[in-house]
This record gives C-alpha cells, sequence and structure tokens, in this order.
C-alpha cells in the first residue's frame, strides 16, 4: 500500500470524525472531544504541532554517517526503531467506528510485532477497551505495554496483574487522564494521583512502572521519586487542558532534571521521522505515536500501520544522514539550530 491510498480510504471510512488533513495540526477539529480533535480551542493539540516545527535543524554532510543505526533498546529489549505505538481507545466514538476495539488492537499489535516496536494499549470507559488491548498482545507476543487510567488504586493494580498475566513488558498509568472527558461521560471515576499513591502500585507490581502524562520538571523529579522505570512527556495529545505548551517546548527542561534517572519517552504532534529525529535530540528515548497509527490500521489494517512506521523509520534514517548522525546514541541538541 501507499500512504495516498491509506489517507483515502481513512478519509472516507472515518467522515465526520476526521477530515485526514493536508497538514495535521488540530485546526480543523477544534474542540473535538469525543472525536479526533484537541480540547477547547484546540490550542494545546496546535502547540505540539507548532512547538516542533518552530525547531530547524543543522544541515552536515561531511561526515561518515552513511548507514546510520535507527535501533534502540528499551528495558532491555533491542527494537527496530525508537517509534512506539501509542495506547489509543474508543473506535465508534473517536475515530468513526470502522475498526472494533479489538480489530484496532489486534492490527496494531500485529504490525509492531512484525516491526519489532512496541505496542501500548489503552484504558477507557468500557471495560473492554483494556481487555481487547490485552487479548492482542497475548495472541500476537508483541513487546505490549498497557496503560491504565487514573482510577481507584485497587483498580490500577488489578489492571496491572492482568498484564503480569499476559507477559507485558512494561505498564502505566496515564495520570493526565484525570481529566478526560469521556471518561466522565461514560461514569468512570478518574482522579489526580497522589506520590503516595503511586508509590503503592509501584510496590504493588512486579512490571517496570511507566507514568505517562508528565510536562513539569516538579513531576517528572516525583517519577522519579516515586519509583518509575519510564515517563512520558505528554499533554494527551491536547485532548485534556487547553492552553498547555507543547511537548516540544517542555521537554528539555524535563531531560536536563532527571536524565540518566529514569528513561524519558515523548508524544505530541508527531508527523514524520524529523519530527521523531527532533524530540531525540532534545532528549526523548523514544517516541510514541497515535494519529498517524490511527490513520494507517483504519486507512489499510496492519500494512497500513506498517507503511506509515516504516515511513517515519525511513525518514528518520535519512535525516539521520543529512544531520551526521550514526547512530540514536549520536543525536543530540547539537543538530538542533539555535540562534
Amino acid at each position: 500500500m501507499d500512504i495516498k491510498e491509506i489517507r483515502e480510504n481513512a478519509r472516507e471510512r472515518m467522515k465526520g470524525f476526521c477530515r485526514i488533513c493536508r497538514i495535521c495540526d488540530g485546526t480543523a477539529c477544534a474542540g473535538e472531544v469525543p472525536g479526533m480533535g484537541g480540547v477547547g480551542t484546540g490550542s494545546s493539540f496546535k502547540a505540539n504541532v507548532e512547538s516542533l516545527s518552530r525547531i530547524k535543524l543543522n544541515l552536515r554532510t561531511i561526515h561518515n554517517a552513511t548507514d546510520p543505526d535507527i535501533s534502540c533498546e528499551f528495558f532491555g529489549y533491542k527494537l527496530s526503531m525508537p517509534i512506539f505505538a501509542a495506547p489509543v481507545t474508543g473506535m465508534s466514538y473517536n475515530c468513526g467506528g470502522y475498526l472494533t476495539e479489538e480489530e484496532y488492537g489486534k492490527i496494531v499489535a500485529s504490525a509492531c510485532k512484525d516491526l519489532n516496536t512496541v505496542y501500548m494499549n489503552g484504558d477507557g470507559g468500557n471495560p473492554v477497551f483494556y481487555k481487547a488491548g490485552l487479548n492482542a498482545i497475548k495472541e500476537t507476543g508483541v513487546l505490549g505495554i498497557p496503560i491504565v487510567k487514573p482510577r481507584e488504586n485497587s483498580e490500577i493494580i488489578t489492571r496491572i496483574k492482568w498484564a503480569e498475566e499476559a507477559n507485558c513488558i512494561a505498564a502505566g498509568v496515564d495520570v493526565d487522564g484525570a481529566g478526560l472527558v469521556t471518561m466522565s461521560l461514560m461514569g468512570q471515576k478518574v482522579s489526580p494521583k497522589t506520590v503516595e499513591e503511586l508509590k503503592e502500585v509501584v510496590n504493588s507490581i512486579k512490571l517496570p512502572f511507566i507514568l505517562k502524562g508528565i510536562m513539569t520538571v516538579d513531576e517528572a523529579e516525583k517519577a522519579v521519586e516515586i519509583g518509575a522505570k519510564a515517563i512520558v512527556v505528554s499533554n494527551h495529545g491536547g485532548r485534556i487542558l487547553d492552553s498547555t505548551r507543547g511537548v516540544a517546548d517542555v521537554l528539555p527542561d524535563i531531560v536536563k532534571a532527571v536524565k540518566g534517572k529514569i528513561t524519558i519517552l515523548a508524544d505530541g504532534g508527531i508527523r514524520s521521522g524529523i519530527d521523531v529525529l527532533k524530540l531525540l535530540a532534545l532528549g526523548a528515548d523514544a517516541v510514541l505515536i497515535a494519529r498517524p497509527v490511527i490513520i494507517g490500521a483504519i486507512g489499510g489494517g496492519v500494512d497500513g500501520v506498517k507503511t506509515v512506521m516504516k515511513k517515519m523509520a525511513d525518514e528518520l534514517y535519512q535525516a539521520m544522514i543529512l544531520t551526521g548522525c550514526r547512530n540514536i546514541k549520536e543525536i543530540d541538541d547539537r543538530i538542533i539550530y539555535r540562534d
């Protein structure tokens, strides 16, 4: 399949939910939550895209980075790329219902298994959502990581125990989901978590713990304090709080504070391999992508997701050649232009 065909299919199958804009920047879908847009004015969604677009790169071609290695390590696993599938749920009310939760999970997990990268499954107002992702992990054998909403601690721990039984490689909580509109609409209680509550979760599970939804230095430091093994710098795709900063704007300060103490992932506004390169240069260890994967899955199934992710990987490879980076570890802020 090619990207054009995938996008055309997805545009037809997501009518009324996503326009598959040529530039996916949150302008046309502002306020469409539930749906594919950003909350309120859409400014947080837009900020993710804009913060990445403001970053300019230094072009360098006098070097020996002729065949870059884009593989990376994550929690002891050797992966083909530093690009993971982000946790996604709500096929019916966010994406138009062309795929069921089970179909979406199986498609994305299968693609990630074939590509040797990480699949994260989400949680939501319907218990079917979380279990569909876990079943996809069990059936495909993908390197899977479930992300649970910030429910009552007993419910979080129970869901992570299910993840342990499914042979997941880690598990986490998207703490920014505390304000998620769709959870409230479906009668599901979520709330902010205290340091003590999060420590209880960490001490009650065997898997490495990830906190998703970190946007400030102080909360990154709290993640280290509670014993989390990774954070995801994320504003939930701009879908929970209007007027936040973009991920690329907050990432450098977080990296300065906790790099080396915890694994740092990032998501939000990533549309190309060059965007991946930029976040890695700012200090992320790997990135998560959601909207491009959704379009790939709905527009082309397993092949669609693989096509989208491989395109990003190829763009990252080419950009590493043109910025003089032989491997992922060599990507740093020297490739970023600063005036």
